[in-house]
């Protein structure tokens, strides 16, 4: 998108508020399913299940979650659009195949159950919960894809009408199973989010057609390169790793704690805990689609944006922080999420560990984002694999030697796990991203 007016702080937070507005209403998926199953019979297990499901759903998502970045950066006419799309749908195919694998009953078995080392009754809950979530890679894939047309377009709310039906459609069809109370909770919630998510891809398919247009009647600019399918397997690949590591880091921490003390107790308050941190970090999840789209090939947009930045991780925060270390805490784990009064002080600890980790999502998405408009994307992977490698060795060390809670080693590990890729990324953005003005490393701009 091509910038007609001077970059200020204003334009950016109504370019960034319907996206931010998206995430919000995406996290608030995982609060909302977590109090229904709490209030449905047998919540520790079933919670169990519901952290284990979502995580092997989320691993499986996890090729085509950067394809809405990688629309924004690259579908710019006619030709990139279908070479793009057709890039998108074989993804979404094949990552339907591998959910279709897992299900296997014997597959799943062994990868719950021996490798895993769930117990029997979370290993039959999780796999029913799996099937009923296998539309959601696909249509996230699909969904994605026409968001980040928008967002080259600068339509950037009717990215945000089209999560409005997903909300609508994953509450009432959530609330519509816990009425009737025949499902286990952990089916409720896999039913809920696979009803909403199907009908958001659709309406953004819908909300998207005007821009789909557009673009397709555009023609390529004189003297511009065709994007190849070699192009953007090489634009991708590397973001798709980084979605694998990043969303792998899941099932990761799921095995470690599954192993740790207090080993239940720990599986059932992680998904409480950071689905409520995942609702200060959507501020800066959305930043990163924001840099992309407004950075401007020269990258002149990089200082507006990073003071907009700046603010944006004190107040998310800050805002985390006046929850974790105040009575709101109790009132949000025990009223809203509906967690028991020994599991709301279970999760205390762990939540108050991850109150810097909203601000480090800011400067990440940033980092990102400088990354991503630069065709430079290998440096991103390299710092999510340092990321998830950290989160890993310090799970395994702080609750094999120091013998920690299962939940306070995992949020400690994942703090500093995000200090170490936001370390790395700091160092390859200053060290080789081209600025206005300046070129790459290399003598050349990317």
């Amino acid at each position: 998108m091509a910038p007609h007016s001077p970059l200020t702080s204003g334009r950016i937070a109504r370019f960034w508020a319907p996206l931010a507005a998206t995430w919000l209403m995406m996290a608030a998926e995982g609060p909302f399913v977590a109090a229904l199953i709490a209030r449905l019979p047998e919540p520790k297990l079933n919670l169990a299940a519901w952290g284990v499901a979502i995580a092997f759903a989320m691993l499986i998502e996890a090729p085509v979650i950067m394809m809405m970045s990688a629309a924004t950066a690259l579908v710019r006419d006619r030709q990139s659009l279908a070479a793009l799309r057709r890039f998108a749908y074989a993804l979404n195919g094949t990552v339907t195949a591998v959910m279709l694998v897992l299900l296997v009953p014997s597959v799943f078995s062994f990868v719950a159950g021996r490798l895993v080392g769930l117990p029997e009754d979370v290993t039959r809950l999780a796999h029913r919960a799996t099937a009923l979530l296998l539309p959601w890679p696909a249509a996230i894939g699909y969904r994605r894809f026409y968001q980040g047309v928008l967002i080259r377009r600068g339509q950037t709310r009717r990215v945000a009408f089209g999560t409005v039906t997903r909300l609508v459609g994953m509450s009432a069809t959530g609330l519509a199973a816990y009425a009737v109370n025949t499902w286990p909770g952990v089916a409720v919630g896999a039913l809920a989010l696979s009803a909403g998510v199907v009908l958001e891809a659709a309406a953004t398919r819908l909300w998207a057609a005007r821009a789909v247009r557009e673009v397709a009647a555009s023609e390529a600019a004189a003297g511009s390169q065709e994007l190849s399918s070699a192009t953007i397997a090489r634009f991708y690949i590397p973001l798709a790793l980084t979605s694998v590591l990043t969303i792998g880091v899941h099932p990761l921490v799921t095995f470690l704690v599954a192993h740790s003390r207090m080993a239940l107790e720990s599986l059932a308050v992680l998904p409480v805990v950071t689905g409520f941190a995942f609702v200060f970090r959507s501020a800066g999840l959305a930043f990163q689609e924001t840099g992309i789209a407004l950075l401007g090939d020269d990258q002149g947009g990089r200082k507006p944006l990073a003071s907009f930045g700046t603010l944006l991780a004190v107040a998310s925060a800050g805002a985390l922080a006046v929850v974790a270390f105040t009575p709101a805490s109790g009132l949000w784990l025990e009223g809203v999420a509906g967690l028991r009064p020994e599991l709301a002080g279970f999760a205390i600890v762990p939540l108050r560990l991850l109150v810097v980790v909203p601000a480090l999502e800011v400067l990440v998405s940033f980092q990102r984002a400088l990354l991503v408009n630069a065709r430079r994307t290998p440096p991103i992977t390299w710092a999510t694999a340092i990321e998830v490698a950290s989160i890993a060795f310090l799970i395994w060390v702080a609750t094999t030697w120091l013998d920690l809670v299962g939940a306070v080693a995992a949020a400690a590990a994942i703090l500093l796990g995000r200090l170490g890729a936001t370390a790395f990324l700091c160092r390859a953005v200053s060290g080789s991203c081209p600025l206005p003005g300046r070129a790459g490393a290399s003598g050349t701009a990317p």
